[in-house]
């Protein structure tokens, strides 16, 4: 039931924040066929990562990586992860389920599994959120070396 509820303010919170960037935004003039996006609010979420990429060296093949990537909500608002998502299956993140308050840490924890993979690797998660800018892009990268038989 908890999570019913939370969904619906989730989608409650997209909906309401849709309407208002469409009310908000501005077209420059029709020959120019550009749309500016509005200004964000002064009192939005912010996301401060620590560090926003990890690199975690020379690995062999069908190691696990467990990393967290640190954060700070640094706005004025709370900050809520809407979804956090990797190149490929091998990445798995996990995201901070309750919102983040002004001024508190949260961690995106991710775990990159080696198995199948080898030479130099760089994975992406995308992070979505309420924040200002609502997308982060976190790198985790690093080599595999093929097992020795």
């Amino acid at each position: 039931m908890m999570k019913q509820i939370f969904i619906l303010a989730l989608a409650a919170i997209s909906f309401a924040s849709c309407q208002n960037t469409a009310k908000n935004s501005t077209t420059l003039p029709a020959e120019t066929g550009v749309t500016a996006a509005a200004p964000a609010t002064a009192d939005a979420a912010v996301m401060q990562f620590e560090n926003d990429k990890y690199d975690f060296g020379k690995i062999t093949q069908g190691e696990k990586v467990y990393y967290s990537y640190k954060f700070k909500n640094a706005g004025k608002s709370p900050l809520i992860i809407l979804d956090a998502t990797a190149t490929c299956g091998c990445t798995v993140p996990e995201v901070p389920k309750e919102p983040i308050k002004p001024g508190a840490d949260g961690e995106i924890k991710v775990v990159f599994d080696s198995n199948g993979k080898s030479g130099m690797q760089d994975k992406v998660i995308t992070v979505t959120s309420n924040a200002q800018p609502n997308i982060a892009s976190l790198h985790l990268t690093g080599e595999i070396k093929e097992k020795s038989n």
